[in-house]
């Protein structure tokens, strides 16, 4: 008999081809269904890496409403929860919404966060291409467990992660497309442990590999104490969560 709330991280290559990424998160959740996930996480930006050829609008312009119908049927098909990095036309020309959408194991979509902080920091500019949401990020209900989200850079703000824990999260997952570089991967595990350490609630950051990112996703519980992590390599990361552990 399964005991608590599976949570599976996707740490993935990033890809510029939306519909290719899309075959990936099918495959990816029938194995992560097949360990009885009850929620699988994908990175941020899974939807398509930009570059400047092809940025973030025009990705969205072209595949977002096809990518959410197509993760949708994902998570209905596989019968798990499904959160993502996906990209989202803006109100501005040229510019995109940075988005985690979030659908239940009925494929219905619960939850849409707009990423508020973006990273304009160490030669990369997010606000050139990218729109910054202007909405607190939800907590939803997924299998009795109640699943805050944030974004990233957003790890950085702790007062966001202050307001989901005062909203019951639960547990807050945090796809990310966190980079390489002097002390960076320590940054990111640091803050991920002290997000959970000091609202003493589950923390799960679903990182990118590949030349550019960091990986090493984590899930970290109320303690601090690491629950389960990858390294710099692709890998299907399953983690237990334990509502009784946050009580």
């Amino acid at each position: 008999m399964k005991i608590g709330f599976v949570i599976a991280m996707a740490q993935v290559e990033p890809s510029p081809d939306a519909p290719a990424n899309l075959e990936k998160a099918r495959a990816i959740a029938d194995k992560a269904a097949a360990r009885e996930a009850d929620l699988l996480v994908f990175p941020e930006m899974f939807m398509g890496l930009p570059a400047p050829e092809r940025p973030p609008a025009r990705i969205a312009a072209e595949h977002g409403g096809a990518f959410a119908e197509g993760l949708a049927a994902v998570a209905r098909q596989s019968g798990i929860a499904v959160a993502a990095g996906c990209w989202e036309e803006g109100p501005r020309t040229g510019r995109a919404y940075n988005v985690a959408r979030i659908f239940s194991r009925e494929g219905k979509e619960v939850a849409a966060y707009r990423k508020i902080h973006l990273f304009d920091a160490l030669s990369v500019r997010e606000s050139d291409t990218m729109t910054p949401g202007n909405l607190l990020p939800p907590v939803v209900e997924l299998a009795g467990v109640r699943v805050g989200v944030a974004i990233c850079y957003d790890l950085r703000f702790p007062e966001l992660f202050r307001y989901l824990a005062l909203q019951g999260a639960q547990v807050i997952v945090v796809p990310s497309a966190w980079y390489q570089g002097p002390v960076k991967e320590v940054h990111w595990t640091t803050l991920l442990q002290a997000r959970a350490i000091e609202n003493t609630l589950y923390v799960a950051g679903c990182n990118l590999v590949g030349p550019a990112f960091c990986g090493r996703s984590t899930l970290f519980d109320p303690f601090g104490v690491p629950v389960a992590g990858a390294g710099e390599e692709p890998a299907l990361v399953f983690g237990r969560v334990s509502a009784a552990r946050v009580a």
